[in-house]
């Protein structure tokens, strides 16, 4: 753990969902986030070494995302929240990961992801070893 309480595992975490454009006061408090049910501004200000400023952007930013969309009451967006945080949790576990901040751009990536999946090796074994026979 380094200084402000965050493993290597977390700087990992904040590292890969910045490399999805999401802003690194964002993706730093959703990393610390995961690991509680309740805290303070101060707390989280203290273990991600943000300021009180950016920690009130990060949350402003993702309860905007989940109410600007206008689907949601108050109670399923605390019940989003607190999904989003065990999604983060368990973000080791996925092979992929798209953050859908533009419609247009996720599928691109999504659509990526599935012609990437249907060349690896992992599922074109058949494919090399009947290559592999015919050669």
């Amino acid at each position: 753990m380094n200084e402000r309480g965050f493993t290597k595992k977390d700087e990992t975490l904040v590292k890969l969902l910045m490399r999805t454009d999401m802003p690194k006061n964002v993706a730093k408090t959703l990393v610390f986030l995961r690991k509680k049910e309740e805290t303070t501004s101060v707390e989280i200000e203290i273990s991600t070494a943000l300021r009180q400023p950016e920690v009130s952007i990060a949350m402003q930013e993702l309860r905007r995302r989940l109410v600007s969309r206008g689907t949601e009451q108050e109670e399923a967006v605390a019940l989003r929240m607190q999904a989003a945080r065990t999604e983060i949790e368990q973000a080791e576990l996925y092979d992929y990961i798209i953050v859908n901040q533009d419609v247009e751009d996720s599928c691109r990536k999504f659509e990526a992801i599935v012609v990437a999946e249907s060349c690896a090796v992992r599922h074109r074994k058949d494919f090399i070893r009947e290559v592999s026979r015919n050669a």
